[in-house]
């Protein structure tokens, strides 16, 4: 229950600092450069207008990132960036303890019922939060059943069970990255509702001669639903690193077990 609490507290922080952050960079260089820019192409086509001479626009980076959608998709990015750093954070962690010998058991050494207690003890005396890590748990689980039970298969149902549990609350667990993986590219189709429809409304100035309004308004269509596609992509691909980063993990654990334990038990 801690660590849920200190775990909804670091994303609550995360979120406003992730808003700070792209807020600041998007009205202190990003609208500033990009309001340039469009003051120079409305310029240009001044001019155009007034010598007839064919003026080249060049797309700006700037414009395409100027709009409120944008900017959102980018504070979402950066928020789940940081979620997922705090999930792989915790994995690696838990990989650390698969390189150190928890269970000392010789090779060629049958273990007994009776030494599971002697053989836990190493695992009780590890200090928070490797404790309830899902290695010294699964040892635990598995030592405890031995020595209650002294049958090799209830100690591997355990580690296996255990492993499998885990799995499931770490995958439980990424479902606040999944949604915001599906909310980025949502924002960027809102973003073309809006511009769409203000194309719409600007359509009598297009009939009237007056492009301008209108092209504009596709313009933040497009531009919005492009980044946040864009996003999305990155986003995916970290999700399923995490995910595949978590698979090993559990796996490797139960490979452990099965290494350093469950082969040395006499049955």
């Amino acid at each position: 229950m801690k660590f849920q609490k200190s775990e909804f507290f670091y994303q609550i922080v995360a979120l406003v600092l992730s808003f700070i952050l792209v807020h600041t960079i998007y009205v202190g260089l990003v609208r500033p450069n990009a309001e340039a820019v469009l003051e120079v192409e409305r310029q240009a086509i001044a001019a155009q207008e007034a010598t007839g001479e064919t003026v080249t626009i060049e797309r700006s980076a700037w414009v395409v990132l100027k709009d409120y959608e944008q900017e959102a998709c980018f504070i979402l990015m950066i928020w789940v960036m940081a979620i997922m750093g705090l999930k792989a954070q915790g994995v690696m962690a838990q990989r650390r303890l698969l390189d150190k010998p928890l269970v000392s058991v010789e090779e060629g050494r049958k273990v007994l019922p009776e030494d599971a207690r002697k053989l836990a003890r190493p695992l009780e005396a590890l200090p928070q939060p490797e404790r309830g890590f899902l290695l010294p748990r699964a040892l635990r689980g598995a030592l405890n059943r031995y020595g209650s039970t002294a049958s090799i298969a209830d100690v591997s149902n355990v580690v296996r069970d255990l492993c499998d549990t885990e799995a499931d609350r770490m995958d439980s667990e990424l479902s606040m990255v999944r949604y915001i993986t599906w909310a980025i590219p949502s924002i960027g189709f809102i973003g073309t509702v809006r511009g769409i429809g203000d194309a719409l409304g600007n359509a009598h100035e297009a009939v009237a001669g007056n492009i301008a309004a209108v092209t504009a308004s596709l313009g933040v269509a497009f531009n919005s639903t492009f980044i946040a596609l864009l996003i999305s992509i990155v986003i995916m691909f970290l999700m399923h690193q995490i995910t595949l980063m978590q698979e090993r993990m559990v796996l490797e654990t139960q490979d452990y077990c099965d290494d350093n334990l469950i082969r040395h038990l006499q049955s």
